[in-house]
């Protein structure tokens, strides 16, 4: 721990307020994230839309008593924060990072740091694998490798650790000066350079440079010779400080020379020379990727002078890497969190947090095994396990392992709680835990083999899955409110199953993300987030009179376009006795779909003066053509016609409301319409008409299915329902599952559409049936199991639209719901 004196000194602060000289053992940049209030050092860093200090008062409340703040925070603000300690420094993330170097230089251990376009991760985790039986090994959470990221990950090195492994990525110069500061390796890994992440430079030589400055000061870089940029790059460097470069290639000169690689059908045997001796290797894996992450790993086993036969046994058991978090339907109405990624406390919080986003249930259960190698006592550990758990309002508490066992008497103050000694005794007593109606986080480590738990409590479904990355939504959400003006607020659509994406998944998620606003199309897809645990308010664009007590007893709020409707809903109010009910009223200014129409608004207005049955929460209209320069002038004259109702009804109207008529579009096309509040539909889900827009967005969904059967047909065979497709050569034909029930269109038949296969398209041939669907996979090495993309990051769903002569909100709300969602944030 470090007092709250020593860090002033450290971050050059100046002393706002202190009232104690109070110890710190834990870093908090997200309010959301608290874990331990009274040890937790707050540094209060700005965002786009709210500066770090507007926090202050929400963690002040729940017990945070230490603030790093900037000058925008002044004496006058904090005087009613009596008993806290204040630092203010000029920038604080400097001040962040100058800690954590600080922390850093006390302690001698040896320390890898990886850099590159691809790999850090998969070569981290690998090199954990590996050596976690010959040194106690502290190393970056997840992919924790940026400016913020880095910080937090050295932050975590005790006297108990012998070996640091830490990633550092960068997307612009003068990025990693700071953070080789921060991680100070002694041995480097440049895994390799790519165009990925590539806007913040000249080209790729510049980032290669740029990304080698992590090994300014280590004594060794291991990197492979035959990526030319990285050696130049490198070698550049070499000639500055003298490291040792230690290369592995095709190039007789690299110091591990790799004689040949044999790609067998489920392994690969690697075959080398090192040091005039001949060594072998065999890795599980087939694909190019994993190959290269294993001889980067064997280069710095080697180095690290491991014995051969240790060598090629630990790299035989080299296991996959999951770097996402995933949540699944489980049995029983349950939600299940699969986080095998790894088993240490600093990933457990970050599963909290996760599991914490979900409110779909009350119950939430945790199923945890030993951690191993944390740096601490067991019983440090089990007792800060169970502070966290507590923190997190967890219900139920299943300890799978013999350390936690013998700690339970930690987990007190959680009332449901069992422990097994093993998965096994775990599996045994499975039907009498009665799962039921609860979100389950399973987090173990992989010698306890949770897989086997994942299947007995995750729901049995067919193999096509739409894959919904909830990163990609929370960046994509970002991207549209750093074009908001200061003070407009964002409504977030999640009609239609949240454009197929998943209902109250998603809205947990904005929510989380303290967004303004939901809007729904019908009350019951307001009454299903409501039952989730949805507290945001919710618009609902399509209220029917059948459903008005919903509406009240879900607190949902319609929107009235006609006098039909209002009328309605007013005498339904009276009767049950209810005035100021919060409402929205759409007009028509050239949609011509819903609303009132110009002509209406006197009326309007003499309407709602006379009731006290509504509060109006906004006023609001529907552009038509946002999206298109061509139609630039209707949208103005639509713009035009909303400022005139709405002038009219801030005459007759009390009392402010929001006034909103930006969608999508609107938001970054006419920014002058943003009025109030925006609505943001489509480009949250990565869709967006405008090229340059939707190229700052990351794509959101992939459906998946997979290859049942292949088939060698010959020429002049037919395919599918009548015979519409003949062979016209001899040709090797794959059975996916997946057809026009799960919402694959049937008018893509017969060529029009194609299917991402092993990195190529592959048409479609025959008819699309109601369960399946055949493509032309000649030539292509596929096997009966592999993967297919029917749409995702290779294989854009704009495209699969265009194919079908439809827009992408039709491919996306089409998919069935028996089509398995699968939730991951990596």
């Amino acid at each position: 721990m470090y007092s709250i004196s020593q860090i002033a000194s450290i971050i050059h602060a100046t002393v706002l307020q202190q009232q104690d000289d109070a110890p710190i053992e834990h870093l908090l940049l997200d309010s959301r994230k608290l874990l331990f209030p009274s040890t937790s050092l707050f540094f209060a860093l700005g965002g786009p839309r709210r500066s770090g200090g507007s926090f202050v008062e929400e963690l002040y409340s729940k017990g945070v008593r230490n603030f790093v703040v900037d000058g925008s925070t002044t004496s006058d603000i904090i005087k009613k924060y009596t008993g806290a300690n204040f630092l203010q420094v000029a920038n604080v993330l400097t001040a962040l990072q100058q800690l954590a170097a600080e922390h850093r230089q006390q302690f001698s251990l040896p320390v890898i740091g990886i850099t590159g376009s691809n790999g850090k991760t998969i070569i981290k985790e690998w090199l954990y694998q590996l050596l976690h039986q010959d040194y106690t090994i502290v190393r970056s959470p997840k992919s924790y490798n940026s400016q913020i990221g880095v910080p937090l990950s050295v932050w975590q090195i005790n006297q108990q650790h012998t070996l640091g492994i830490f990633e550092a990525g960068i997307s612009m110069p003068g990025e990693m000066k700071r953070l080789e500061t921060i991680i100070a390796p002694s041995i480097g890994i440049f895994t390799n350079i790519g165009e990925a992440h590539s806007e913040g430079f000249e080209n790729v030589r510049q980032k290669a440079a740029e990304k080698a400055l992590l090994f300014v000061n280590t004594s060794l870089v291991i990197y492979c010779k035959d990526d030319v940029l990285v050696d130049e790059a490198l070698l550049q460097l070499h000639a500055g400080n003298n490291n040792t470069l230690f290369t592995w290639g095709n190039s007789e000169e690299a110091t591990l020379h790799i004689s040949s690689i044999q790609v067998q059908p489920y392994n690969t045997v690697i075959k080398a020379d090192y040091q005039q001796r001949k060594l072998s290797i065999s890795i599980p894996f087939t694909n190019d990727a994993a190959i290269k992450n294993a001889i980067t790993c064997w280069c710095m086993l080697l180095h690290l002078q491991i014995n051969d036969e240790i060598i090629s046994e630990r790299m035989l058991q080299l296991k996959p890497v999951e770097m996402r978090l995933e949540l699944k339907q489980g049995i029983n109405n349950c939600s299940v969190i699969n986080d095998s990624y790894s088993a240490d406390i600093t990933s457990l919080s970050i599963a909290l947090d996760f599991l914490q986003q979900q409110q779909q249930h009350s119950k939430r259960t945790v199923i945890i095994s030993d951690i191993l190698q944390s740096g601490k006592s067991s019983e440090a550990l089990y007792k800060d396990i169970a502070g966290i758990l507590q923190q997190k309002n967890i219900n139920r508490l299943i300890g799978i392992g013999t350390e936690i066992s013998k700690w339970q008497d930690a987990f007190s103050g959680i009332a449901d709680k069992i422990f097994f000694k093993s998965t096994d005794e775990f599996v045994k007593h499975f039907p009498a835990l009665h799962f039921h109606n609860e979100t389950i986080l399973l987090k173990g480590a992989r010698i306890f083999e949770f897989e086997e738990i994942g299947h007995l409590l995750e729901e049995k479904t067919h193999q096509t899955v739409l894959e919904i990355n909830l990163n990609a939504i929370t960046h994509n959400l970002k991207a549209y409110q750093q074009l908001l003006q200061p003070g407009v607020k964002l409504m977030a659509m999640v009609k239609a199953f949240s454009y197929g994406s998943g209902s109250f998944e998603i809205a947990n998620l904005l929510q989380f993300h303290k967004i303004d606003y939901l809007a729904v199309a019908y009350a019951d897809e307001g009454v299903e987030l409501r039952r989730a645990g949805i507290s945001l308010p919710i618009m609902v664009m399509n209220a029917e009179e059948a459903t008005f007590d919903m509406l009240v007893q879900h607190n949902l709020e319609p929107e009235l376009y006609s006098f039909g409707i209002l009328n309605a809903f007013e005498e339904y109010l009276l009767q049950s006795g209810i005035s100021n009910y919060p409402v929205h009223i759409k007009l028509d200014t050239g949609m011509h779909r819903l609303g009132f129409e110009s002509t209406d608004i006197t009326a309007l207005c003499k309407k709602l003066t006379a009731s006290a049955a509504f509060k109006i929460q906004s006023v609001f209209s529907h552009l038509a053509a946002s999206d298109s320069p061509a139609h630039d002038a209707f949208t103005s004259q639509q713009a035009k016609a909303f400022t005139h109702a709405c002038e009219l009804l801030e005459q007759c109207i009390a009392y402010p409301f929001i006034k909103h008529i930006a969608n999508t579009s609107a938001i970054h096309r006419h920014k002058d319409l943003q009025f109030d509040m925006v609505r943001l539909g489509i480009g949250l889900y990565g869709v967006d008409g405008n090229e340059n827009m939707q190229q700052q967005l990351k794509n959101v969904s992939t459906l998946k299915t997979t290859i049942a059967q292949i088939k060698k047909v010959a020429a002049g065979e037919s395919v599918g329902y009548n015979r519409s497709s003949v062979a016209q050569h001899d040709s090797l034909i794959a059975t996916v599952r997946i057809g026009y029930a799960d919402g694959y269109p049937r008018n893509l038949s017969n060529g029009k559409g194609s299917m991402w296969v092993n990195n190529q398209l592959a048409p479609v041939t025959g008819n699309v049936c109601m369960d399946m669907t055949m493509l032309d996979v000649t030539g292509l090495d596929v096997q009966e199991g592999d993967e297919v993309i029917v749409f995702g990051e290779q294989l854009p769903v704009v495209q699969m639209a265009k194919w079908s002569g439809t827009i992408a909100y039709e491919i996306l709300t089409g998919i069935s719901q028996r089509v398995k969602r699968v939730y991951f944030e990596e």
